[in-house]
């Protein structure tokens, strides 16, 4: 599931070899590519550590390059970039088919992703406050739901949703893939009944009266937590031959889950406001006073959050119960985050 197309994988490698930091520079001119799944408030560790100059105090220039949903870890599998960070039940599906990586820290601890449901969608199923879950998912039914990449974590909890409601995933909602500042305009139109992503997209939806919250898994499943959500990982071979730079990468991350904890309005006022300028600040303020809290005060790797994740995968179906993992050795370390 994460091989690239050839001509995929040759142009990513084309960008990475011009970004190769030329011989005798200084470490503090050390370059790494860090591929980004979605630009949702799920990343904010990254955007903290760029923006507020963690990384640079390490003597990292991080660039940053979108691949959306499975395409980071394959951008990092393909050796075009050092660092990605992801969800477990990606992460893990991977190390099932044997392509493993090495995860130096989790930044988010349990699962932000939500799904919303068009509010005429929502009244024409009867649905209301004191709605089962259940029956809250058995309303997806026969509608399309817009997805933020096939196989992520966005796509599971669709799945995780509808087989709580007793459906057939394969057969009785369709999935429309598309980025996630597309979704809101969708819905809107009537294009898409629902969409599952991260916030600040879906809390758009529901503020402004256009969809109801049909399932956040934030709020709606106690049961996974705690969660591998915000794993920052990379090729094992690249901290076994550059100990050092995954030691830096993981104090910039260190530092930048610090500053959320204790510097919450500071982050949202000097960085995620000119991150999403376009989206209504009481928007984006209502968003990340969920998303903060998600954030790890703790951010090692346990095997728990991993247990977690791979229940994701299980139950969406995504994963057969034949390849599941039944030891996560080899595949975490906090040896960089003691």
């Amino acid at each position: 599931m994460f091989k690239w197309p050839m001509q995929v994988a040759a142009a990513a490698l084309s960008i990475a070899v011009g970004l190769v930091p030329t011989a005798g520079k200084a470490q503090q001119e050390t370059e790494v590519i860090f591929a980004i799944p979605a630009l949702t408030l799920t990343f904010t560790g990254h955007f903290v550590a760029e923006d507020a100059g963690f990384f640079k105090k390490e003597g990292l220039k991080v660039t940053t390059r979108s691949l959306v949903g499975v395409a980071s870890p394959n951008a990092v599998l393909a050796g075009s970039a050092e660092f990605t960070m992801g969800t477990g039940p990606v992460f893990l599906r991977a190390a099932s088919q044997g392509q493993r990586f090495l995860a130096i820290a989790n930044l988010v601890d349990r699962p932000l992703v939500e799904l919303v449901l068009r509010k005429d969608v929502a009244d024409a199923a009867g649905i209301t406050d004191k709605t089962s879950p259940v029956d809250r998912a058995k309303a997806l039914k026969g509608k399309t739901i817009a997805v933020q990449g096939v196989g992520s974590i966005v796509h599971a909890w669709q799945r995780y949703v509808a087989n709580r409601g007793g459906l057939d995933i394969e057969k009785d909602v369709r999935i429309a893939p598309m980025d996630p500042p597309a979704m809101f305009p969708a819905l809107e139109n009537k294009a898409v009944d629902g969409y599952a992503t991260s916030m600040p997209f879906t809390t758009q939806a529901v503020l402004k009266g256009s969809a109801i919250m049909l399932a956040s898994a934030t709020f709606d499943a106690p049961e996974l937590v705690p969660f591998a959500y915000g794993l920052i990982y990379t090729r094992p071979e690249v901290c076994k031959e550059k100990r050092d730079l995954c030691a830096r990468m993981a104090r910039a991350y260190a530092g930048a889950a610090k500053m959320i904890q204790e510097k919450p309005d500071e982050v949202f006022e000097t960085i995620l406001k000119k991150r999403f300028e376009k989206m209504d600040p009481l928007l984006l303020a209502a968003a990340w006073k969920v998303a903060q809290q998600a954030h790890a005060k703790d951010i090692r790797v346990t095997i728990p959050q991993l247990e977690n994740s791979q229940k994701v995968s299980l139950d969406a179906k995504l994963l057969d119960p034949k390849d599941a993992l039944k030891s996560y050795d080899g595949l975490f370390t906090d040896e960089f985050v003691k």
